[in-house]
């Protein structure tokens, strides 16, 4: 009996070690690339960077041909200042000041002959109401009074005509081209621009997969840039272990050559297994069930992707 009870106590006691044990789950460092390349082709100018630098924003990574772009640029340029022109053509008068002036000139001189012509008439009157002249002189006046008032209304209205601006409706249609000019030429300025890229995030060059001189096919990027920020440790944690993690829960990275643990805050769990065996689910083989999960370390620069981590709970 005493046998067995030792034997038992041995048991027990083994059994609380490992569960005071600090389990370990196997893993790796993982980065986030952002690629970097030109918008349209084009042969690939100037690399400011190589592998292994670090970037910093608003740094100068590389320069595409530009000849095309600014073509475009100068070309928008142009349709914009013949819109404008056009716009001020429409809003200034329809006739030019030189032409107003003739128009003034017969102005006076019709204004001239109508004077004349009131004097000639209310002479002839005066003549006609003391009976000295005869109606029909009277009414020849009356009618060449009638002809240069006529007259000169109709220049008056000339000069007015010729002083308005276009209708309306040719203003706002001028307008809306010289809007839809800027927005070309800002359009070609956005391309020429993004010609000659600059980082955008700071963080450390990848690889390089364009070289001076190399034409640059659309949509292929010419360098990746690593944020350390987007670094993250990626690890499987079997699925009776799994309810021990959330969410914003610290736990330490370790890794071959690593001075001390790395602290690191789970960032996300998966939702379903990374393995499901292909048999009816057992007590045992729950255990080959494993469930991804990532973390953010407190340290992303200590790691380097691709490199084997082990992860442990903070104690």
């Amino acid at each position: 009996m005493r046998r067995m009870i030792g034997v038992l106590a041995c048991v027990l006691l083994l059994a609380g070690c490992g569960e005071r044990g600090a389990a370990l789950f196997q893993g790796y460092a993982e980065g986030d690339l952002i690629f970097v390349g030109p918008d349209e082709a084009g042969r690939l100018l100037t690399l400011h960077v190589d592998e292994g630098d670090r970037v910093t924003p608003g740094q100068p990574l590389f320069e595409v041909d530009p000849a095309l772009q600014q073509a475009d640029v100068d070309t928008a340029r142009g349709q914009l200042a013949q819109a404008q022109a056009n716009l001020e053509n429409l809003k200034a008068s329809t006739q030019r000041p030189e032409e107003i002036a003739v128009l003034e000139a017969s102005q006076r001189r019709a204004q001239a002959a109508l004077d004349l012509s009131v004097i000639e008439r209310d002479r002839q009157r005066n003549l006609y109401e003391k009976n000295v002249g005869s109606k029909a002189a009277y009414d020849t006046a009356q009618a060449t009074y009638n002809e240069n008032q006529a007259a000169l209304n109709e220049i008056e209205r000339q000069i007015e005509v010729g002083r308005m601006a276009s209708r309306d409706q040719q203003i706002a249609a001028a307008e809306q081209a010289v809007a839809a000019a800027k927005a070309s030429l800002d359009a070609a300025q956005t391309r020429l621009d993004r010609r000659n890229l600059a980082s955008t995030r700071e963080g450390s060059v990848e690889t390089v997969y364009f070289r001076p001189g190399e034409l640059v096919p659309v949509g292929r990027p010419v360098i990746s840039v690593l944020p350390p920020e987007l670094i993250k440790v990626r690890f499987f944690v079997p699925e009776p272990d799994l309810p021990r993690f959330r969410l914003g829960q610290t736990v330490e990275v370790t890794c071959d050559g690593c001075a001390a643990a790395i602290p690191a805050k789970v960032s996300f769990i998966s939702a379903s297994a990374e393995y499901t065996p292909p048999v009816i689910y057992s007590l045992d083989e729950r255990s080959k069930l494993v469930f991804l999960l990532e973390a953010k370390p407190d340290d992303p620069l200590s790691l380097r992707p691709g490199q084997p981590v082990s992860v442990g709970l903070a104690p």
